[in-house]
């Protein structure tokens, strides 16, 4: 039961980084919440590389999986997450901010890892930023008025990658603090599943945001200046 919960996970949550990556780069946005993207990439490539050097584990070599899958999706926030937020904040800026989300979204991995264990640590890690990654598709689903970047394949595969664990750790393993946060995560997949079923039935993809600004030169006025 334990490798099948494990195979379950594995695979759903491979299914959502690569429907990720597809919406991604078919609508030019990144489709996974900017936090829960950072904290999930650190919490993969950390208990990989774990894994490979002290331990090596099924788990280990999904997560490295993962961890390659979700390389895309990166390169989707940096390439067009831009774009989501407001125009005074300039490309440097954004590409600034992206460097110290993710180099802190490694930092709080290894604080888990320090404080809690190899074992402790990723689970009490992985079902906190879960949590959080569920309320966070609700806030961008909100905000971008509709599935831009998203769509019901990921919602669907979210939540079984999430329940699988919770299964897996909070019943068979009575864990009561990761199944309570596990029970959460679902009540919110269900609900942005729920979101993204009614929105793909009434059609709506939601907002385009503004391209960003290209500066153009006035040959006119270059002209002049010449003069």
């Amino acid at each position: 039961m334990d490798m099948f919960l494990t195979l379950v996970s594995g695979i759903a949550w491979t299914i959502v980084y690569i429907e990720a990556s597809r919406m991604g780069l078919r609508d030019r946005t990144y489709a996974i919440p900017a936090v829960a993207l950072g904290l999930n990439f650190a919490w993969e490539w950390t208990y990989a590389v774990r894994s490979l050097v002290v331990d090596p584990s099924v788990q280990g070599g999904v997560n490295l999986v993962w961890g390659i899958a979700d390389l895309v999706i990166v390169y989707t926030f940096f390439r067009y997450g831009r774009a989501e937020f407001p125009a005074f904040v300039a490309r440097w800026m954004f590409v600034g901010w992206g460097v110290v989300l993710f180099g802190m979204s490694f930092a709080v991995q290894w604080l888990f890892l320090a404080r809690f264990g190899a074992e402790d640590g990723a689970a009490y890690s992985a079902f906190l930023q879960n949590l959080l990654m569920s309320g966070l598709f609700i806030a961008m689903f909100v905000a971008r008025r509709g599935l831009r970047g998203q769509s019901v394949t990921i919602a669907v595969a979210k939540w079984l990658g999430t329940l699988a664990p919770t299964i897996l750790f909070g019943a068979l393993e009575h864990d009561g603090f990761l199944l309570g946060l596990g029970i959460m995560c679902s009540v919110l997949d269900l609900v942005y599943i729920g979101l993204c079923v009614r929105a793909k039935r009434d059609g709506g993809m939601g907002d385009v945001p503004e391209p960003e600004p290209r500066t153009v030169t006035n040959r006119a006025d270059s002209a002049s200046m010449e003069v």
